[in-house]
């Protein structure tokens, strides 16, 4: 099968939602949540991430994760992942409650397809459409377009699991990773960017870790991710545009720290995308 139609089969079956001139919505991927050991590269940015969840909750937003939440090769147990971040597990279950939580696999928790869960609900891809404009956007993980991560994927879960776990303790990333390897991001991204045209409309992942929001690139956008060495990145919508928003940890003229929110790019206008 190729990437392009492993993308298609991605939305067959897609959950479609109304963006309204009322409506929230941010998207986070690539958090990665482990187990809080040495591997675990999500645990230097749990509070950054806690922070802004408890910001979007309160402010109204629909909380949609676009694959690899959980780092599910590494940790073959979620049961241990839930139990060392309890309190983000708490958060989403609020926003379960109140019917604003979309929650996609992606490859390194693609495992979430087969669960049975009686607390959240898995997709590959959601599909957005702007009530007013009718622009429609497309979200899912954007491992699809490559064949070791998708149709492979329990080969390359063998690998991380068994080769590349143990090598990065010792500083040796990953060849085969579309986050640390140039030449695969670049080849990915471009695919999904091809789709995208194809389809004439805009797609939203994660999976490379590169944030991207840009006029000059209508058809593709990218939250980037939680794992970022000083902060995270999200994507949000808000009044029928889109922003690129970094969260860190900043330092005040009195000494104290505090999470803060800062806009990368943005706002872009919906009616403005894939024109």
């Amino acid at each position: 099968m190729s990437y392009k139609k492993r993308l298609d089969a991605a939305f067959q079956t897609a959950p479609t939602l109304p963006i309204l001139p009322s409506s929230r919505f941010v998207f986070m991927s690539d958090c990665h949540r482990g187990i809080g050991n040495s591997n675990d590269n999500f645990l230097k940015n749990q509070h950054i991430y806690f922070a802004a969840l408890n910001y979007y909750y309160k402010m109204g937003y629909t909380y949609i994760e676009i694959g690899d939440g959980d780092e599910l090769w590494e940790n073959p147990d979620i049961t241990h992942i839930k139990e060392i971040y309890s309190n983000i597990h708490w958060l989403l279950s609020l926003f379960a409650q109140k019917k604003r939580l979309y929650l996609l696999w992606g490859n390194h928790d693609l495992e979430k397809k087969f669960y049975d869960s009686s607390d959240f609900s898995f997709y590959e891809g959601i599909i957005l459409e702007d009530s007013i404009s009718h622009k429609v956007l497309h979200l899912t993980h954007g491992h699809q377009a490559e064949l070791l991560n998708s149709t492979f994927w329990r080969l390359a879960r063998f690998l991380v699991r068994f080769l590349w776990k143990p090598l990065e303790q010792f500083g040796v990333s990953n060849p085969t990773s579309a986050a640390k390897n140039y030449v695969i991001k670049e080849k990915a991204e471009r695919r999904l960017e091809e789709w995208a045209k194809e389809h004439k409309t805009t797609i939203i992942s994660g999976h490379t870790h590169r944030p991207v929001l840009d006029k000059k690139s209508p058809h593709y956008c990218n939250t980037g991710s939680c794992v970022h060495p000083r902060c995270i990145t999200c994507l949000e919508l808000q009044n029928n545009s889109l922003f690129l928003v970094k969260w860190s940890v900043e330092t005040r003229e009195d000494l104290s720290l505090v999470v803060a929110r800062t806009v990368l790019s943005g706002p872009i206008k919906l009616k403005d995308l894939n024109t």
